[in-house]
């Protein structure tokens, strides 16, 4: 029962920094005028409405739900998109690895053909599991953290050497189904924020006027101060409110002793004095919980999981032997763990605090670069289970220099944005471009190949001696050209032992 009651309490426990955790929350709720929407929603394109996606003569013994009513009018825009559209997405941020583009494309519109269908037949379809093959550096994370942004579903990234076999110490894969359900829930609690987003304001302003004015204030007063708040007059202002405190421990964690002493002996609540800026995102939170349905968020978090999670599992080939090498096959970080992944990539059912997990309709995306093991060194039903295999091409000059120019965010303007906050401009010439691409890519075939990290090491040189010494640059144009790059990078490419320089 202490146990029990522990673990309880370390889920709901926590240390507070309220003025840390208001700046990550960031803005006003109030400000029509300086102010920032907390739930502010991104724009969005027109909703489109696609035939089903499957052909041929035996399409009309299909079973298919009748499409507008059963879909439910909150689908997101990217659910919706076809896999070139969700492609062309990706290639705003990512460079080339069109196959594996393609594969998490058809991956995620599978899913929207999915709920098409009626249940009987969307349940004997499962997701075609991904495993993508490819040196380091070329995009592969890359492509799972866009995909996360893009799909709007619950998805969570792990690092296949974070786990050990079932019996050992440390951590089993059943946790990656329950920091998944814990991704779930907090999606799921955004969505119904949003939802009643204008109860929300109005409550959490009533209760900020609560705060300022006195619950007795007169309406003209209430009014009055109303206005101020509005117009961001009153950000500045000290009120003391009572905070549930969050736990530092991620779901993951588990609490040592002194954390659960502090647990038994500390008061759920703590009365905490901020400004009214940094009052605002605990208000909204507690008068959104208060309006919320939490067995209705669970319930909701754990269809969203179930039926649109995705995992990414990295490193991957870290856990595989390779054949002939001599090693043990009794390594709990290596086959034990792989033969604990199959039954939870296959699907079958996790026990989580919140109710069971059916794993069978998550989408598994793994990658490794498989450098001293081959993907045939992974266990052949492990192998079985990831049927999509997608191999990332290593980058050239060329690749490295369409990574420089042609993304949304590229590093180019990323450098030239962050020294503009110092009131320098930076200008890189085209031809101090193509030479930084020609030398990312000389030392990568010289050195040790790292792909596009290359870039961030090299640029970091070029800009050394600018960004330390920012106050000196501020009077006039700074202008890299292709002299400026091989002044201050060639002579690396003669030294013999390059990693005391570049990573």
């Amino acid at each position: 029962m202490l146990v029990s009651f522990v673990r309880r309490s370390v889920a709901s426990s926590a240390s507070i920094t309220a003025r840390n955790t208001a700046v990550q929350l960031g803005g006003s709720l109030f400000g029509a005028k300086k102010g920032l929407d907390v739930f502010s929603s991104s724009s969005s394109t027109p909703r489109r409405s696609f035939a089903a996606g499957m052909r041929g003569e035996d399409l009309d013994n299909i079973p298919l739900k009748p499409r507008e009513k059963d879909i439910p009018e909150d689908t997101e825009r990217t659910k919706k998109l076809l896999p070139r559209e969700i492609v062309a997405e990706l290639d705003r941020f990512i460079v080339g690895q069109g196959d594996a583009k393609k594969a998490v494309a058809v991956a995620m519109r599978n899913r929207f053909r999915r709920k098409l269908l009626s249940p009987e037949f969307s349940q004997e379809i499962v997701p075609k599991n991904i495993l993508m093959i490819g040196p380091t550096g070329v995009g592969k994370t890359e492509i799972a953290r866009r995909l996360a942004k893009l799909s709007g579903a619950p998805f969570l990234k792990v690092e296949a050497t974070k786990f050990t076999e079932v019996g050992f110490h440390g951590r089993d894969v059943d946790q990656i189904i329950r920091d998944l359900l814990e991704v779930g829930i907090q999606l799921s609690k955004a969505k119904m924020r949003a939802k009643i987003r204008p109860r929300i304001e109005k409550d959490a302003e009533e209760k900020l006027l609560d705060m300022i004015a006195g619950e007795d204030a007169k309406s003209a007063t209430r009014e009055t101060f109303r206005t101020m708040l509005k117009d961001g007059l009153l950000n500045d202002r000290e009120v003391e409110i009572d905070v549930n405190p969050e736990s530092n421990n991620g779901p993951d964690s588990q609490p040592n002793i002194e954390t659960l002493m502090k647990i038994l002996h500390t008061s759920r609540t703590r009365r905490v004095k901020m400004t009214v800026k940094e009052a605002i995102p605990f208000i909204v939170r507690q008068e959104g919980d208060k309006l919320i349905n939490q067995d209705a968020v669970l319930r909701e978090a754990i269809e969203l999981v179930e039926q649109e999670g995705i995992v990414f599992i990295d490193e991957i080939d870290k856990i595989c032997t390779p054949a002939g090498s001599g090693h043990s096959r009794a390594d709990a970080s290596a086959e034990g763990v792989q033969r604990d992944l199959l039954p939870l990539i296959e699907g079958s059912t996790v026990s989580t605090k919140h109710g069971n997990i059916d794993t069978s309709k998550i989408l598994f995306i793994a990658s490794g670069a498989f450098y001293s093991a081959k993907p045939s060194d992974l266990l052949a039903e492990l192998q079985g289970r990831l049927p999509i295999r997608v191999e990332l091409t290593a980058l050239d000059e060329k690749s490295l220099y369409k990574i420089l120019t042609e993304p949304e965010f590229n590093l180019i303007k990323q450098q030239i944005a962050l020294m503009k906050t110092e009131g320098i401009d930076l200008q890189f010439q085209e031809d101090a471009i193509k030479e930084i691409a020609h030398l990312a890519a000389e030392i990568n075939s010289s050195i040790e190949n790292i792909g596009a990290r290359r870039l961030h090491t090299v640029i970091e040189r070029i800009v050394e001696e600018i960004s330390f010494d920012c106050d000196k640059h501020s009077s006039e144009p700074v202008i890299i050209t292709a002299e400026d790059v091989k002044t201050r990078l060639l002579p690396m490419l003669k030294k013999m032992d390059l990693g005391r320089y570049i990573l």
